[in-house]
């Protein structure tokens, strides 16, 4: 039975991927973008209900501002894919990707929040210059450090192959008799993450500010309430994060059904100690492919 929820897990991820990468989920992402026009409308709406003082007109606003967040992340993102391919690839516990999803959600609520204040009070720069800034430069420099992300995946994931192989070559020939590990292990070598490992997988997320918290914090500046716009860039953060955590939940769900595949004993279990490396490097390839297939769209 438990078998057999862990691969319904990998047959919803696949599933998924092949609707992605086909152009099916077109609509859906359709669907999120209307979406983000019809609550930004209403968030310009409840900041002007806000400013005349009307009775729960802040509660409305966090409200309309968390829907964003959500719309925000169902639509097509980098968040996504840096989240499902790290809980995929990488042997994280669903708690640590869970965590990971929400601050990378609140940290890129955070660099809306810092290059809004810090552009109009130090730069002293315009909402078009500020939007440029972050749809442009700030965007090549999140992909740039999402592809090392990937590249980073892959390359461990090769060091697990290799760490592999050498246990696997160490097994069959007993004439060293030194009873020494030569190496590390695959699974020493799985159990290298680090603070390093969530740093980057947070700013990889959040040097991408959200257009939306931009929006509204700009908006907000101009009319005296910034307090409220940094209360509403939170908000969205928080419905964003409510996504990226469904995402890592399926991404953990997947990779348990991944495993789920191969038995523990007889031949086939020798691939699946194999199993984790080639995970761990071929989403990492995914995650620097994507990043590459972006930056040179965008020159």
């Amino acid at each position: 039975m438990i078998r057999a929820v862990a691969l319904t897990g990998l047959v919803v991820g696949l599933m998924l991927m092949a609707l992605w990468l086909s152009g099916g989920l077109t609509g859906i992402e359709r669907w999120a973008t209307d979406q983000q026009r019809a609550v930004q409308n209403a968030m310009a709406g409840a900041l002007r209900a806000l400013r005349s003082g009307q009775p729960g007109a802040v509660m409305s606003l966090l409200g309309l501002c968390f829907a964003y967040g959500v719309a925000h992340a169902v639509g097509p993102g980098h968040g996504k894919v840096i989240i499902g391919s790290y809980g995929f690839g990488a042997q994280v516990p669903l708690a640590r990707l869970a965590g990971l999803s929400v601050a990378s959600s609140l940290a890129q609520a955070g660099t809306a929040i810092a290059l809004v204040w810090g552009g109009i009070t130090v730069l002293d720069l315009g909402r078009e210059t500020l939007t440029d800034l972050s749809e442009v430069v700030m965007v090549q420099v999140s992909t740039a450090l999402v592809g090392m992300v990937g590249l980073w995946l892959a390359w461990r994931g090769v060091a697990m192959l290799r760490a592999q192989a050498r246990a696997d070559r160490h097994h069959h020939d007993h004439a060293c008799g030194c009873g020494h590990a030569h190496g590390p292990t695959p699974s020493q070598v799985a159990q290298t993450r680090s603070l390093r490992d969530g740093l980057l997988v947070v700013a990889g997320i959040a040097l991408r500010p959200c257009t939306g918290a931009l929006f509204l914090l700009i908006l907000t500046w101009r009319m005296d309430i910034f307090g409220m716009g940094i209360l509403g860039a939170i908000a969205m953060g928080m419905g964003t994060a409510m996504v990226t955590v469904a995402v890592a939940c399926l991404a953990v769900w997947a990779r348990r059904g991944s495993f789920a595949l191969l038995p523990d004993h007889g031949p086939w279990a020798v691939a699946a100690r194999w199993l984790p490396g080639a995970m761990q490097m071929g989403a990492g390839a995914l995650i620097a492919a994507i990043s590459m297939a972006v930056l040179l769209a965008s020159r």
